[in-house]
């Protein structure tokens, strides 16, 4: 069917148009000649080949055509981006059925607003008008006001912002309606003490008290514009099935010029302390604080109609406009940026466009695409916190300077008519957030390694992934306590009373100073618009969720446990003793200076990673009256899961560290050996431990000799029977390359000879001279050093090639490939690079192996050990630092953790390499190479296909694993676990259980065979530990560095048991289980070993015989295989349970 489509499409493209629009599309129209039709058949008309003259044929191309060739090579890397963005315009327009719908629903909702009853002229707080349930959409905070009120019909009803400009885009389907309230009912006074707001929510009371008799509305309920409680507005939306494809937003407008706008100067007062407090006033009225927020929030109100005109008559010269705005509205959206107080919306996002193109720094010729690069490059280079922006060409005389806004307000971007700061709420923090994204797209869109589109437009920015780490301030009623502390009665006034928006600046810049160089960047939350029905009373401003702060951190400040000051008697020691109050102390450094300073707490890395929570919480405590208890702090939630069993709690840095040391120590040696028959040429690790990437790294042990027996000939630790296993000790492996020489054998059994005798001689020599236990075998050296076990491999670097050869019946060599020379390969060559590789990874970015262990703790909890080992997933968390885009790198492990889990859940492993840019060897010709020698053998590579600088074609490390079925069911948990996780992490309402993500859904399995904890030696490292333990035959204390009896190494009867099963029943089924204390095996049938096979007596492993008519077939032997377990699992297996009643017994 699908081949019938393309040849469709084909066809259809490649028939000529004779519709004038696509003959100026293709350039000049070209003539086609037709075979007439014939006159009685009305047969098909049939389509001869076009044919162009000479002069056609080599005819120059047009400017247009040049200038779309020139912008796709140089504005998009390719057309494919060009292409895209189209598409993606295509999607969010709305389609002209939906306007169609949009323009009827108007017309309908026109009628009826003119069809409003008049209502006598009462005081302005008596509500007895206002019958039935419908409610007034304000806090009358204080109660009493001045002035009269009656209902009248609207002067007029028009359509404002998008919707009419054309810039209205989906998903959310926003149209805008204002609403003039009659002259008559308002007073040139009424912008004193919140008259003027009080009426028009009343107004739009009367408004839905008429309404809510009509059949022809829908849904009716009350929201603000963009958070702010001054300017209500009423929701309408249709009725029936269309009532959630569009809203329309009522608001209520005074006529234009009723009010004088230089009664709005920010430094004017309309809002009286006497009528706000209730108290007398002792101060003149000339001294009254001014209300810059009150005064903007009513100007907004008068401007909206002079807004769209100059919009649209900017929008008119620029063609491609609309399409601008559209894209920067979703870039917008993707980052969380365009919706709730003090948000950058879409009306800033026109305005921005309409500043760059009435200023020429955008022509208005430009395409959408260059619009939106244009923007962001403004954003990223233009700080408006510091240098306001004005739209006014020739404001009036009475029109505020950009300095007295700048004094009033943080962020300053000046609207066509000179008086109105569009970005009066918007806070410092929003704007470095906007201009931080914009300077990061920027850096991405230049990149032609990255896919500029996904990174740009497609990828969601989500909070909990963007930032570091997380706090919240729960009991936001508390904020009324900070307003008093921080004594802001002025701005509460100014902010009618909205105690979280007056504090919020405030705690910002108190975290700011306070954080200091620990911090890239500080976000917070956008107070989401409140919604809420016509009969009910307005929301309090505690009824909102939790405010939420986003830290993105410098991680090699941001743990310092040190807070260093100015010199005790440097005039700034004051301030500084202030900030930090009694934390503040004297001390005295190394280098002789006295100076203030402050010290937190923090023994281990994941203690230090938690430094900024306790300056937050010792901040807001001391300034802002916040308590502990209100300060909810998601930062290093997920990393208990990877907690080592101390007194003192790690996630395995510290005993990371203790190893590589150790391994250091022991490379020395190794090279300083003298007596050996051929030098060594490198000492390389080759163990997931030695790049700080294991899930739980070896620890030094020392071993209770009472617990074991002693083997005969070699006096060697054996577990003795009956007691539980002991401790797993884990072989950390290092990679002995020895010197080439020309006595070294050709024959591959001739070097494993020579290797074996290397292994003994280098034991006897480490024995001799460092005292350390020995165990030589043919394959390996163990080395008992410091408590822990090294595995010293010897290796020849001509080994793999001599596997390679074989000597044929003719006597000719032969050079073939096989596994066991990739094998080998892979242990000597390529698995010590990829170790030192990122090791060095680790030391630029300190949260890399944290956030490795994470996702391996996360792919064995779930099963998948076997399908993604650990060099294939430290590879995928290795792209997460190198490729980051659209994010900064990790900057703790559960952000990483968490993008860990989104790659896995959408990237799209069918039809695209992941290219990992070790040390960043790969050219941006690189890249092209990869992905082309991919598309072109897609079929023969592996399903998960992951490049690096030395694996650009054959992904070596996803060669073996995962399956399409396996990876089809890694990207379904991993988008289930980020669906479990990011929401309960995010509400502090939620169970809070991270461990849940970490649990596997066993129902898919048809056999689960459980296991005895006391066999299983790594249980205390499991999802969920029991509470009794057993001893593992380990003491605490000190551990020798030398000498002592060698336990036995890399012993784990659920790894042995395992290894069994797979050998015994592989080509019947699949086993799963968690290597990190799993104690259940689960346990999957291959459907294709169950359909029945004709009998052979060779083929009755595990089998038995079904005779139907004529022919006997055998089927496995469910019963048989389901005792085989029990039986080779002896003292390890407690119970089999077979799960599915297909193969129940």
């Amino acid at each position: 069917m699908k081949m019938k489509t393309t040849l469709a499409e084909d066809a259809e493209e490649m028939m000529p148009s004779d519709s004038p629009q696509d003959e100026a599309e293709n350039g000049a129209p070209v003539k086609v000649k037709r075979s007439k039709p014939e006159e009685a058949g009305g047969e098909e008309e049939v389509f001869r080949p076009v044919k162009l003259s000479r002069s056609d044929l080599y005819r120059p191309p047009t400017a247009e055509e040049l200038n779309q060739l020139k912008e796709a090579e140089n504005l998009f890397h390719c057309s494919l981006l060009k292409m895209q963005m189209e598409e993606l315009l295509k999607e969010v327009a709305l389609s002209e059925r939906r306007k169609k719908q949009v323009d009827s629903f108007i017309q309908t909702v026109s009628n009826l607003l003119q069809t409003v009853p008049q209502s006598p002229e009462v005081e302005l707080g008596d509500l007895s008008w206002l019958s039935g349930a419908v409610k007034v959409p304000f806090l009358l905070v204080p109660k009493a006001s001045k002035g009269k009120f009656h209902m009248a019909p609207p002067a007029s009803v028009n359509l404002i912002g998008s919707f009419p400009l054309g810039t209205c885009t989906k998903p959310r389907i926003t149209v805008d309606l204002a609403v003039t309230i009659p002259a008559d009912v308002l007073h040139p006074k009424d912008v004193l003490n919140q008259r003027y707001p009080r009426k028009r929510a009343l107004y739009l009371a009367g408004l839905a008290q008429h309404l809510t008799s009509s059949s022809e509305i829908g849904a009716m309920r009350y929201s603000c514009l963009h958070g702010n409680r001054l300017r209500p507005l009423l929701l309408l939306t249709p009725p029936g099935k269309d009532s959630s494809s569009f809203t329309v937003r009522v608001h209520a407008c005074p006529p234009p010029g009723f009010f004088k706008p230089s009664r709005f100067h920010p430094q004017r007062n309309n809002i009286r302390t006497e009528w706000y407090t209730g108290l007398q006033a002792s101060q003149p009225e000339s001294s009254e604080p001014p209300t810059p927020h009150y005064n903007s929030s009513v100007l907004g109100d008068l401007l909206p109609r002079a807004h769209l005109q100059f919009l649209s008559a900017v929008s008119s010269q620029c063609s491609a406009f609309a399409d601008g705005v559209a894209l920067l509205k979703v870039w917008l959206r993707q980052r969380e940026l365009d919706q709730g107080t003090g948000c950058f919306n879409g009306f800033l996002a026109s305005m921005l466009l309409a500043y760059l193109l009435t200023t020429h720094r955008v022509s208005n010729s430009m395409t959408a695409y260059q619009l939106l690069r244009n923007s962001l490059n403004f954003l990223a280079s233009t700080d408006l916190t510091v240098n306001g922006i004005t739209l006014a060409k020739d404001p009036d005389s009475t029109a505020p300077a950009l300095a007295e806004f700048q004094g009033a307000f943080q962020v300053v971007f000046v609207d066509p008519s000179g008086h109105l700061n569009m970005c009066a709420d918007m806070t410092a923090c929003t704007y470095k957030q906007v201009q931080h994204e914009a300077s990061l797209s920027m850096q991405f869109w230049d990149d032609p390694t990255v896919d500029g589109f996904h990174a740009l437009l497609m990828t969601p920015k989500p909070m909990i992934r963007t930032s570091d780490h997380i706090f919240q301030l729960c009991e936001l009623v508390k904020l009324q306590s900070s307003c008093k502390k921080l004594n802001l009665l002025s701005e509460l006034m100014d902010h009618s009373g909205n105690y979280v928006h007056t504090a919020l600046p405030f705690i910002l810049s108190l975290l700011q100073r306070g954080l200091g160089e620990r911090i890239r960047l500080l976000t917070h939350s956008l107070s989401p618009d409140p919604e809420w029905s016509v009969e009910s009373e307005a929301p309090k401003h505690k009824a909102q969720p939790p405010l939420s702060f986003g830290l993105i951190l410098r991680p090699e400040l941001a743990a310092s446990v040190l807070e260093r000051g100015p010199p005790a008697d440097g005039p700034k020691a004051a301030e500084f003793r202030q900030l930090w109050g009694s934390r503040s102390e004297l001390r005295r450094f190394q280098d002789g200076a006295i100076t203030e300073a402050v010290l937190w707490k923090g023994e281990t890395t994941c203690e230090k990673r938690l430094v900024p929570r306790e300056i937050i919480t010792h901040l807001l405590q001391l300034h802002a009256d916040i308590p502990d208890s209100s300060v909810r702090y998601v930062g290093a939630m997920v990393d208990d899961v990877v907690k080592m069993g101390r007194e003192v709690p790690s996630t395995g840095e510290e005993e990371s560290l203790k190893v590589v040391q150790s391994y250091d120590d022991l490379s020395r040696k190794l090279w300083q050996l003298e007596g050996l028959p051929l030098s060594i040429t490198s000492v390389q690790g080759a163990h997931p431990a030695l790049r700080y990437t294991q899930v739980f790294p070896p620890v030094p042990l020392k071993l209770d000799y009472s617990f074991f027996d002693r083997e005969k000939t070699a006096r060697s630790l054996v577990p003795k029977a009956g007691k539980p296993c002991p401790a797993y000790i884990t072989p950390i492996t290092v990679i002995c390359h020895m010197e080439g020489s020309g006595k070294w054998p050709h024959d591959r059994i001739a070097i494993r000879h020579i290797r074996a005798a290397f292994h003994i001689s280098l034991g006897q020599l480490l024995s001799k001279h460092h005292h350390y236990t020995c165990r030589p075998c043919p394959t390996h050296l163990d080395v008992w050093k410091d408590g822990l076990a090294f595995r010293i491999q010897v290796a020849y670097h001509r080994e793999p090639q001599v596997l390679r050869e074989t000597v044929n019946a003719e006597g000719l060599l032969v050079v073939r490939d096989n596994e066991e020379a990739q094998a080998l390969e892979m242990a000597t060559i390529h698995r010590p690079l990829l170790t030192s590789t990122l090791h060095g990874l680790q030391q630029q970015h300190p949260c890399f192996g944290a956030v490795c262990r994470l996702a391996k703790r996360w792919l064995g909890a779930q099963l998948f050990s076997e399908d993604i080992p650990e060099d294939t997933a430290d590879l995928l968390v290795a792209s997460l630092f190198l490729q980051p885009a659209p994010f900064t790198p990790p900057g703790s492990p559960q952000v990483g953790f968490l993008r860990f889990l989104h790659l896995l859940s959408s990237f799209d492993w069918r039809n695209n390499p992941l290219v990992v840019n070790l040390n960043n060897q790969l050219t941006a010709a690189d890249y092209t190479e990869i992905k082309n020698d991919f598309m072109a053998s897609r079929e023969s590579l592996p399903v998960m296909f992951v490049a690096t600088p030395k694996d650009k074609k054959l992904s070596l490390w996803t060669k073996q694993a995962p399956s399409v079925q396996m990876l089809q069911r890694v990207v379904m948990l991993a988008a289930e676990s980020l669906k479990a996780l990011e929401p309960q992490l995010m509400d502090g309402n939620q169970t809070q259980d991270v461990r849940v993500a970490m649990r596997p859904p066993l129902d898919a399995y048809d056999v689960l065979i459980h296991l005895n904890p006391k066999q299983v030696p790594l249980l205390s490292q499991a999802v969920d530990p029991p509470a009794a333990t057993f001893s593992r035959g380990v003491m605490s204390g000190s551990v020798a560095q030398s000498g002592g009896a060698l336990p036995v190494i890399d012993y784990s009867p659920v790894s042995l048991y395992l290894a069994e099963l797979r050998e015994a029943f592989g080509d019947l089924a699949l086993f799963f289980c968690d290597p990190y204390g799993g104690t259940v095996i689960a346990v999957l049938w291959k459907p294709k070993a169950f359909s029945p096979v004709p009998f052979k007596t060779s083929q009755m492993f595990a089998r038995h015989v079904q005779v139907t008519g004529e022919e006997a077939h055998t089927v496995p032997n469910v019963e048989a295989i389901l005792e085989d377990f029990r039986v080779m699992g002896k003292g390890l297996v407690k119970s089999v349970e077979a799960r599915t009643e297909k193969w129940a017994f």
